[in-house]
């Protein structure tokens, strides 16, 4: 997820290269001579806002040219470069005596993997499409093969496409309708300014006409004679959508979005008899449509965007179907609309609001209309028939589970493909025949180098807030482990933007469940675990419920014998690592050590930076610090780097990435900077900076273990175990 890092050789050298020259190679060696922390510069930056006046330390480390570092590495400035090496450098030393332990957890995760997997085949029309690896391949192929049998199509090699480039990663592939084509979405940097390429499949020539500069959001007409596409401008947000000739040729702007604040997608309806251009964000949305059997047509307005109203159509039976959380519906309700008549004014009721049970959305086959729904933070999927209107769930038994709708290719279908996992439960993909009501195992994951899952037990159960509200916590342990305190405790939690941490399955978790951990995930506020009331709990005003959730999480496992203070390590990613600064601030007596990854650390200077792409779409997340005093007094009271204050703070890990346009790399830099000074622990404060990536990490499926055997080495380490070479 992070930085590609550090081989058991690579971190022999590293630390090698530190030592003097000896005259023979017989004599002892003398001993490393630790390095000293960096020190960043300071260059105080006063800045005044709505009356209240911060100073920012560590501001120079914001490269004024960092839109075209985006697009080119090479251009950051030298002093900010030797800045983070020097971190990297730092960080590596540190983390000399984890080599060996890396390189073990490493292998563990690389044997639990199957290298020459493949999806299940999707089927549409006279062909079935799937990828597949080879092994020792870092990236996928892409390929299809007649849907009755018959020899493989490889549409795209990206793991030969990805040999010699420091970064290459195929974000989206899609055949057109009539199976004549086929384009795919790639990022060279990390950064996600993405071009797309589309290649013949009859002379398998890749068409010298491709789309540069978009967000790798693109779709197909159904009748495959076009790409739609989303332009990404200057600041890296989807402003544009255009379309262009399937095989080339000019551009037309379809629709411009006015609002720098709304996100932009396209894609086609399942039935296909529609294009949807989609404008919004996390508080209000848009659709537009334009008609398959016209698709050079204007695009016509569905219902206008209105405050703190969200809503999202689905074509099925001759009309629309709408969830919304209209008039009051926090946890989604479902209302109809005639074709041609979509504006509010004209929808009815079809499914009414009910506290609870939270609507995630809808898939449509021509007979069937699939429901996803979360009911007490667990995920379940509910059929409607067409003819009668009769409903059927697909029925679940784990206590902890996640289950999700796979989709497909095929509208005129009875088979419905989906998912099922559990912490324990390696991933299994099921075909279920709606009108039969059988459904057939596809596949099940498999671990070569072994998985049993009633070794390991999972459970769900709550914390009580100070509000009282009851938090969801999700346990993934090995059967025996003692709940006296002593087993290690990995603490794991996001929190934002209604996002669910769902109970799923990861074979990464187990190489610290195997040495004794117990692994949890926090269902704090701002997700929707538990509704979208969950989400507004946990969002603006109520952003503070996120961060007390999470020590709340903290003290009912601690109380119930499932961790102690000083020996729990948590972690958080993206907004997650605004909760892992915040409870860092807040409560550093819990933690043995904290891992920040591609933390959005620095809030009010992020959110009053109009420059950068995810500022104005976030406002309705956050508040905006430039026009409303209390959005920044609040902001003011919690953010990260704001609060860093003189405390014995844990042992910290804050990780970015040179290109990464959601979390910009001085966010982690300059944290990792204030820490150091201001904790009294001598617990170390290290940066991991991946030079060549984004905020995702490493591309490669392999490169990214290295990433994680890293990071985990790091919180083993933290807790002073003797694999780690003992404490830090």
């Amino acid at each position: 997820m992070n930085r590609r890092e550090l081989l058991q050789a690579s971190a022999t050298v590293a630390v090698t290269a530190l030592l003097p020259a000896c005259a023979s190679t017989d004599a002892p060696m003398p001993e490393t001579p630790p390095l000293a922390p960096p020190v960043a510069r300071i260059e105080p930056k006063t800045i005044t806002q709505l009356g209240r006046t911060r100073t920012d330390n560590y501001a120079w480390l914001k490269d004024d040219n960092w839109q075209e570092v985006m697009r080119d590495p090479s251009l950051l400035k030298p002093e900010i470069r030797a800045y983070l090496e020097e971190e990297n450098t730092y960080r590596e030393q540190q983390m000399a005596s984890t080599a060996a332990l890396q390189e073990r957890i490493y292998q563990e995760m690389r044997g639990r993997t199957k290298e020459d997997d493949s999806s299940v085949p999707t089927p549409d029309g006279p062909w079935e499409y799937y990828r597949r690896f080879e092994t020792g391949a870092q990236h996928p192929k892409y390929a299809r093969q007649p849907r009755d049998g018959g020899a493989e199509q490889v549409l795209v090699d990206v793991d030969a496409q990805a040999q010699g480039k420091t970064f290459y990663k195929v974000i989206a592939a899609q055949h057109s309708p009539d199976h004549s084509l086929f384009a795919y979405a790639v990022d060279e940097q990390g950064s996600e300014i993405y071009t797309v390429y589309v290649k013949d499949l009859a002379s398998g020539q890749t068409l010298a006409s491709h789309v540069s500069d978009c967000t790798g959001d693109f779709c197909w007409s159904p009748d495959s004679r076009y790409i739609f596409w989303t332009f990404r401008d200057n600041n890296g947000r989807p402003a544009k959508i255009y379309r262009r000739p399937a095989r080339g040729g000019e551009d037309t702007l379809v629709y411009d979005e006015p609002d720098d604040g709304f996100f932009l997608s396209v894609g086609p309806t399942e039935s296909e008899d529609f294009i949807l251009i989609s404008a919004g964000n996390g508080s209000q949305s848009e659709y537009y449509t334009i008609p398959a059997s016209n698709p050079t047509a204007t695009p016509t307005l569905f219902n206008a965007r209105e405050p703190d109203m969200l809503y999202t159509p689905t074509h099925w039976d001759g009309r629309w179907y709408i969830v919304t959380n209209a008039d009051g519906a926090v946890d989604f309700k479902i209302m109809t609309a005639e074709p041609g008549r979509t504006a509010r004014a004209n929808w009815r009721e079809f499914m009414a609001h009910e506290e609870g049970r939270y609507i995630l959305g809808l898939h449509a086959t021509k007979d069937y209309l699939v429901r996803s729904e979360r009911v007490n933070a667990l995920p379940r999927i509910v059929i409607r028939q067409r003819g009668d209107g009769a409903e059927h769930d697909i029925s679940l038994f784990e206590q902890a589970y996640n289950i999700e709708v796979a989709g497909g290719y095929e509208f005129d279908t009875t088979t419905l493909r989906y998912v099922y996992e559990s912490p324990t439960t390696p991933l299994k993909w099921f075909d279920y025949d709606m009108s039969a009501k059988t459904q057939v195992l596809r596949k099940t994951q498999e671990i070569p180098s072994g998985h049993n899952p009633d070794d390991y037990q999972t459970g769900r159960f709550f914390a009580t807030a100070s509000d009282g509200k009851r938090i969801p916590i999700t346990i993934l342990m090995k059967r025996g482990t003692p709940l006296n305190g002593t087993a290690p405790l990995f603490l794991y939690g996001y929190g934002s933007y209604g996002i669910s941490m769902d109970a799923d399955f990861s074979i990464r978790r187990f190489s610290l469940v195997d040495r004794g951990w117990i692994y949890a995930i926090a269902h704090v506020r701002g997700g929707s675990e538990m509704g979208f009331g969950w989400f507004q709990d946990g969002r603006r005003f109520n952003k503070r419920n996120t961060f007390t959730d999470f020590i709340a999480v903290a003290e009912e496992l601690i109380g119930a014998g499932y961790g102690r203070p000083g020996n729990i390590v948590c972690e958080g990613r993206s907004a997650g690592g605004l909760l892992m600064g915040a409870i860092n601030n807040m409560r550093p007596d819990l933690w043995a050590g904290v891992i920040g990854g591609v933390p959005f650390i620095d809030v009010i200077n992020t959110m009053s930076d109009t420059s950068l792409p995810l500022t104005p779409p976030e406002w309705p997340e956050w508040g905006n610090p430039l026009e409303d005093p209390a959005a920044y007094d609040y902001m003011a009271s919690y953010c990260p780097y704001t609060n860093v204050a003189t405390k014995a703070y844990p042992a910290v890990l804050s990780t970015g990435g040179l290109t990464d346009p959601r979390v910009t790399y001085w966010e982690p830099a300059k944290w990792a900077a204030k820490l150091r000074p201001h904790t009294t622990s001598g617990r170390p404060i290290l940066l991991k900076m991946n030079m060549g990536a984004g905020h995702a990490g490493s591309a490669g499926r392999f490169e990214f273990f290295r990433e994680l055997a890293h990071d985990y080495a790091f919180a083993i380490k933290a807790i002073g175990a003797e694999e780690a070479g003992g404490p830090f």
